[in-house]
């Protein structure tokens, strides 16, 4: 992996190295897919006071997550009651941590045969 500093480009070498993964613009953020969309930039998001993405979590993760680090992780709005974390990565981020948390996302809304690619 990169070791470039700026916390997006980071963000997007994880992102696009897992399977069929695509990047496409969603309400005006950085978002990538496998069929579905499974990580969203939050750069700002309606002046918030941080650089994050949000992403589904594994049913459990969000709460487990906010409750052991709320400097790094949150409740994103509109997609929170959905189980969706936010993740903080203007703050000197773990990257393997983030990359852990992106692949978890994947694995909650690809394809049965792309999450197998992605174990195997």
């Amino acid at each position: 992996m990169s070791r470039t500093s700026d916390p997006v480009e980071r963000l997007r070498e994880i992102a696009l190295a897992l399977p069929e993964v695509t990047e496409k613009l969603s309400h005006g953020e950085v978002s990538f897919f496998c069929g579905k969309q499974f990580v969203m930039m939050d750069d700002h998001h309606h002046g918030a006071d941080h650089l994050a993405f949000w992403c589904p979590a594994p049913p459990g993760a969000q709460e487990e997550l906010v409750g052991s680090d709320p400097d790094r992780y949150f409740r994103p709005p509109y997609v929170g009651q959905r189980g969706w974390v936010g993740v903080r990565i203007d703050r000197d981020p773990e990257w393997d941590e983030v990359a852990e948390v992106v692949r978890d996302a994947y694995r909650q809304v690809a394809p049965r045969r792309l999450v197998a690619q992605l174990d195997g």
